[in-house]
């Protein structure tokens, strides 16, 4: 068990900046640090503790940023080194923590190592900081690729060298991200640097890119999934994070040396992992106190508009992490995944898995945005540390009519324009109210849909009705009655479409259903996402509505 209960980020509210898509200070259609420099008031008055930076290192943008060719410096595009020294010093003068990506599973092919391989030759120093393997005639295994086709690609054609031919590297994601290896001490000594060189400039936390895929069953034998990964199109979610490459044992260990290296620095230092594992019992391994701080609660995400499944996360989740001294993360929506607001715009049963565009299935707009605000209330009355990703506390739906000539994301490049992918979500945030230009000039680069000027911060933020004031006061209110360190317990109902629980003094009711449902007992409403009536013994609440109560 944990000996220090009281570290920042065991009850924060933290939101998710996606530079490229945040704040455009110089008008090019990418969003910059400077931008994020600008908002940090706004950030402020919203109430977060901290914010996750998603990569703003060089790369040639192949995964928008995931691809990184340099960990010790920033992305030109987005600004200089000097910049995110002013950022770092300007959150921690409005109070919040500054958490950014590392991701340790794979390089961009730019990268000055990668680069050096090719060059090298096969069973040199050089090569050996990534997977290179020689297979005649085919790969070396049937993986495949997280974002359709094979994981592995040749080397022959990038080096033009005859002794090249039937060697292959393998890369989980983009043929331009190759995975290093973590059997080489190389690559356990450049990300101890990179995490000392951070610490340094006073980052306080870091989200682990795919923390469950750096070490791989030793053999690289297939797995039960096969080539392609995406099948006909339909992805069938527990396979794609599953097999030989992901949730290995031996990813502990490092955390454990990267967990020395923080606390160089003090305790506070914190991670976050990027986990994709099931069950919940292999997740909390990843945050036993020689390791992680955090584990984002995927279970969460991924449970839809279903009570009893919803109950059940929330039990075992709790349960889990508890074990291990470690508290629990609740999220919604990132960067990776349809916007909740579209998601619970769809029957329970229906699959976003692999993103939503013109021709598909449409959801209903103003009741997924019913839902998702109810399902954020209720989320924010839990113990714990909350995750917001930028753009929910506006309202944003999903971008599902971006022309597909439009989209950038891999995987709509390499499924052969059968998935989608997460383009959608990560459309640019509209600040003004202004049609022609909501603030990232009049080209950003994801286009905006022509009716975004009404979601923007501008419109909203004189309402006091708007999704943004509902989500200031949310944030507030979770602050003022210290719910992120309480105890959650449920309450009993006979109404198995009305969540019902109690986190210190504070009672929070969750409607799932499509008819209006009564709680018993005398009440006041603190904060409502739908209308209710109070009687002298009843509180009555709408359908897909939420209310934090106290009793009286």
């Amino acid at each position: 068990m944990r000996k220090d209960l009281n570290q920042w980020w065991r009850k924060a509210v933290i939101y998710q900046v996606y530079p490229r898509s945040f704040n455009d200070t110089n008008k090019d259609g990418i969003g910059d640090i400077t931008g994020i420099i600008d908002r940090i008031d706004y950030l402020r008055n919203l109430g977060v503790d901290a914010i996750w930076i998603s990569p703003f290192y060089p790369s040639p943008q192949v995964d928008a940023g995931y691809d990184v060719a340099d960990y010790f410096d920033i992305n030109p595009e987005y600004g200089s080194l000097e910049d995110a020294k002013e950022l770092i010093t300007r959150a921690h003068e409005a109070g919040i923590k500054v958490i950014i990506d590392v991701v340790p599973n794979h390089s961009s092919s730019e990268h000055v190592w990668f680069q050096e391989a090719l060059r090298a030759g096969h069973d040199s120093p050089e090569r050996a900081r990534y997977i290179f393997r020689h297979s005649i005639g085919q790969p070396p295994n049937n993986w495949g690729s997280m974002f359709g086709g094979s994981a592995w690609s040749p080397v022959e054609p990038l080096t033009g060298k005859a002794e090249d031919q039937d060697w292959w590297y393998l890369h989980l994601f983009a043929p331009e991200q190759p995975d290093f290896d973590w059997n080489n001490s190389d690559v356990h000594n450049i990300f101890l640097d990179y995490f000392r060189f951070w610490c340094n400039l006073g980052v306080d936390g870091f989200r682990v890119d795919v923390a469950h895929g750096l070490v791989k069953q030793a053999g690289l034998p297939d797995d039960e999934v096969g080539p392609d990964r995406w099948g006909s199109g339909k992805r069938e979610a527990d396979e794609l994070d599953s097999g030989p490459m992901f949730d290995q044992d031996g990813v502990h260990d490092i955390y454990r040396e990267w967990r020395n290296v923080l606390n160089e620095y003090g305790p506070d230092r914190m991670m976050v992992a990027e986990a994709w594992v099931d069950p919940p019992a292999r997740g909390a391994l990843y945050v036993r106190e020689e390791e992680m701080s955090q584990a984002f609660n995927f279970d969460y995400l991924k449970c839809g508009w279903r009570p009893e499944r919803l109950r059940h996360i929330i039990d075992q989740t709790l349960r889990e992490m508890g074990n291990v001294g470690a508290p629990v993360t609740w999220v919604l929506s990132n960067h990776d995944v349809v916007r909740h607001t579209s998601r619970f715009g769809f029957d329970p049963g229906h699959s976003t898995e692999g993103g939503i565009g013109i021709g598909d299935p449409q959801p209903d707009r103003d009741l997924g945005l019913q839902r998702g605000l109810s399902m954020t209330l209720f989320t924010l009355g839990l113990p714990g540390s909350a995750y917001i990703y930028q753009g929910e506390e506006l309202g944003l739906p999903e971008v599902t009519d971006m022309p597909d000539d439009a989209r950038q994301d891999p995987t709509w490049l390499r499924t052969g324009h059968r998935v989608r992918g997460r383009d959608g979500c990560r459309v640019p945030l509209p600040w003004k109210s202004d049609p022609q230009d909501t603030g990232f000039g009049v080209h950003p680069w994801l286009p905006q849909p022509t009716d975004w000027h009404r979601f923007s911060v501008q419109a909203q933020e004189q309402d006091p009705s708007s999704v943004l004031n509902m989500y200031r006061k949310m944030i507030g209110l979770r602050r003022q009655y210290d719910l992120g360190a309480g105890d959650f317990s449920w309450i009993q109902n006979t109404n198995s479409e009305l969540l019902l629980g109690q986190n210190g003094p504070i009672i929070l009711a969750l409607n799932m259903g499509d008819k209006p449902a009564v709680i018993q007992g005398k009440f006041s409403v603190i904060v409502s996402t739908g209308r209710y009536r109070l009687q002298s013994d009843t509180c009555e609440i709408d359908a897909n509505s939420a209310v934090w109560l106290t009793q009286q």
